[in-house]
């Protein structure tokens, strides 16, 4: 009998470990280990964000997923990959300054890391401008994931 409460506590401890381990990983360490997020990994890359995203933050990441990317034309997106500045400009217009979470989304327009705009609305489930949130609350140390099915544009 004992045996058995104490094989529940080490699961229930284990368990508990790894889901801590896991909201330790930054913005950048969660994306790479979604396996969803490969495009965008590259793409944060190639602009030089690494070390923005693996700052303290905290952040809100409107993620595309890579079938989100593959919406966008192989010549437009391999053109946006080697301009470096318009990456930047089109990646942090998916940042925003602040860790907000799913249940906390309200409508409205938010101001993006790269100093534009993105319309919220959420009568239709939420959306962020054109793209729909298709996965909420990736947290991660730093912040938090949610994956949009659309790459926005400034």
């Amino acid at each position: 009998m004992n045996r058995s409460i104490a094989s529940v506590v080490l699961a229930s401890v284990l368990a508990m470990t790894s889901s801590f381990a896991m909201a330790q990983k930054d913005i950048v360490d969660t994306a790479v280990a979604a396996g969803s997020f490969k495009t965008l990994v590259t793409a944060v890359q190639a602009a030089g964000l690494v070390d923005t995203l693996k700052s303290k933050g905290p952040f809100t990441v409107f993620a595309p997923t890579d079938e989100a990317f593959a919406k966008i034309p192989k010549a437009d997106l391999d053109a946006l990959l080697k301009d470096k500045a318009k990456l930047a400009g089109v990646l942090t217009y998916h940042v925003v300054p602040a860790k907000v979470m799913a249940k906390d989304a309200k409508g409205g327009e938010v101001k993006t890391v790269n100093g534009k705009v993105i319309k919220i609305t959420t009568d239709k489930g939420v959306m962020v401008n054109n793209a729909k949130v298709i996965k909420t609350d990736v947290e991660t140390s730093n912040g938090v994931i949610h994956a949009i099915d659309t790459v926005i544009m400034p």
